[in-house]
């Protein structure tokens, strides 16, 4: 019986398990081979990708953003502001999910209070179909971004950003200048300090979970405020300053102009205008050429506003004194087979009468007597073929050549402001150094505080005595000579210049007419240099283009500042001397009390 079952159980006994099993076994060990060798690369080899994934799902940073810092006067009237804006965005992704195209008059709508095109817009979010963020529009106003809001279109979505308004407009947009869509500065002051102006914006880390709630705080950094950028400019003075000079650039048909103010005691520039400006709030379809700032990147010869340096170098060297006579007849001299002459034979001349008669022969024989070494160092030490030390983008330096040798007749015409070429803003710092005894100070664009004391440099060269002799006679140039320059109850100097446009290789038939003054003459405070281009018609002299403008500039400033007259006669003498004689009185009576 035990046999005939024995024999059964090997009859049945399996005979595949064996390796079935091991095929198995084998492959639940490649799997899970694997399952630690992915886990292995992924946690140790690789980990940085499932984190970034992570991340990307839980981690979120909050930006606080910070306003762009104001730009304002002396007097803290706002030159340049920011103002709150809202930007368009689309999410394209979450308009084809919702289908929200077919909203075809929400579109419409859409399109028609941001003047664009419905066919242009609607491309725009068809060209990405799968991107997050589209620019629709930027920086609209708050009431046009309330209305696309209340349109409700799905994927279109606001964010808040910020605008710069300039309240000045075109009275001062070369100075200012302005930034671009993103706030960034492109010209002008908005440029040169742009980073004060900027700040840092602020950052907070966090993460959520799957609802969307703050679990933990990774990291925050705090926002650095802006500064505001305080300007030297007195607003007042410079509306002023541009309204004159917009004026006399349209009456002479003059293809443009300048006005430079300056207080020649702490090196401040009051105004600085240039015709023809821009809008700064509206740049659209604007030149390129018109946001050049010409007072500080255009030269020209100065003509005879520059004899007043050879005078003061003639002075300065010995060569003569406040009292001598320079014969200039016939009128006329050949220097090197060229001819230096006046409109007449003025004989024999004075210092003064150098300069009031703007005598070319005068001026060239004072050129002669000196040394030319001498004479050509005094024209960089003024100032000329360096910046004035504004820091303004685009400030040239000027024309004047450090070389060598020069032939008398180059000297000659130096003499009488040709041969150099110098910027309206180095012409306002070399009066303004005349005007301040012969201390040449660095320009500043900032109003003079202890904080900015690095830009207010000075150093003396010429002598007070000197320089007061050469004040004194350009008053005697503006009473004598330029009656248009004249300021009501004040003392006042200047020197008018008339000079040809320089070309390629010669000059053309076109002329810059110039003035350039100090006022009061009993104690200098501003200098005024008015630049007219190119003016058109008959009258194109500098006494009578420039000095007009250069009267009504200075007697609009003077009045602004508060400044003294130091002029009296008439009706004026009459009552001073009357209120000295009663004060002088009640003096008397006292004592005698």
């Amino acid at each position: 019986m035990s046999k005939k079952m024995t024999k059964r159980n090997e009859k049945y006994k399996p005979t595949t398990v064996a390796w079935r099993f091991y095929v198995v076994l084998g492959v639940i060990l490649f799997v899970y081979s694997g399952l630690v060798a992915r886990s292995a690369y992924i946690q140790i080899i690789e980990p940085d990708m499932l984190k970034q994934q992570g991340d990307m799902r839980s981690l979120r940073t909050a930006a606080k953003t910070v306003q762009r810092g104001s730009i304002v006067d002396r007097n803290g009237d706002e030159l340049a502001v920011s103002v709150p804006v809202e930007t368009i965005w689309a999410d394209p992704k979450i308009v084809m999910q919702n289908k929200a195209l077919d909203m075809k008059e929400h579109w419409q709508a859409l399109a028609d209070v941001l003047d664009q095109d419905v066919n242009t817009l609607t491309s725009r979010v068809l060209r990405h179909p799968t991107k997050r963020f589209v620019y629709i529009e930027r920086q609209v106003s708050p009431a046009m971004a309330n209305y696309v809001r209340q349109l409700k279109i799905p994927g279109i979505h606001l964010r808040k950003e910020s605008k710069r308004f300039y309240p000045a407009g075109e009275i001062s947009a070369h100075l200012v200048g302005f930034t671009n869509v993103d706030d960034k500065g492109i010209e002008g002051v908005e440029r040169v300090y742009d980073q004060l102006l900027t700040g840092t914006d602020g950052t907070r880390q966090y993460r959520k979970d799957a609802k969307g709630r703050k679990i933990e705080i990774l990291k925050v950094e705090d926002a650095t405020p802006p500064k505001n950028v305080q300007l030297s400019i007195d607003q007042r003075i410079q509306a002023l300053a541009y309204k004159e000079l917009k004026g006399a650039v349209k009456a002479f048909k003059a293809t443009s102009g300048s006005v430079v103010v300056t207080n020649v005691h702490t090196g401040e520039i009051l105004a600085m205008v240039n015709s023809p400006s821009y809008n700064p709030n509206n740049r659209r379809n604007t030149a390129i050429h018109r946001f050049r700032n010409r007072a500080i990147t255009d030269f020209y010869e100065p003509g005879s506003t520059m004899k007043p340096l050879t005078v003061i170098s003639a002075l300065e060297f010995g060569s003569v004194d406040k009292d001598t006579i320079i014969n200039t007849s016939p009128g006329y001299m050949r220097l090197g087979g060229r001819r230096v002459s006046d409109p007449r034979n003025y004989g024999e001349q004075s210092l003064t009468d150098i300069l009031v008669n703007s005598s070319n022969m005068g001026t060239t024989k004072l050129a002669l007597s000196l040394p030319k070494e001498y004479f050509l160092d005094k024209y960089f030490e003024a100032g000329f073929g360096e910046d004035t030390g504004t820091g303004l983008m685009g400030e040239s330096s000027g024309i004047m050549h450090d070389r060598q040798r020069w032939s008398q007749i180059e000297l000659a015409t130096l003499s009488y402001g040709m041969g150099v070429a110098a910027t309206p803003l180095q012409m306002a710092r070399f009066y303004s150094t005349i005007a301040n005894g012969g201390i040449k100070r660095t320009l500043t664009i900032l109003k003079a505080t202890p904080e900015n004391e690095q830009f207010n440099k000075s150093e003396r060269i010429f002598s007070e005595e000197n320089t007061q002799e050469v004040v004194n006679m350009l008053e005697q140039v503006v009473n004598q000579h330029v009656e248009a320059a004249i300021v009501d109850g004040y003392r006042v100097g200047g020197k008018t210049g008339t000079a040809f446009k320089a070309m390629a290789g010669s000059y053309g038939n076109d002329y810059v007419g110039l003035f350039a003054g100090i006022a009061p003459i009993t104690k200098p405070e501003l200098s005024v240099v008015v630049v007219i281009n190119e003016p058109s018609g008959d009258m194109y002299h500098g006494g009578e283009v420039a000095a007009p403008v250069f009267s009504r500039v200075m007697k609009g400033a003077l009045h602004l500042l508060n400044i003294a007259p130091d002029k009296l006669d008439g009706a004026n003498a009459v009552k001073v001397s009357h209120v000295k004689t009663k004060l002088v009185k009640k003096v008397e009576d006292k004592d005698n009390v």
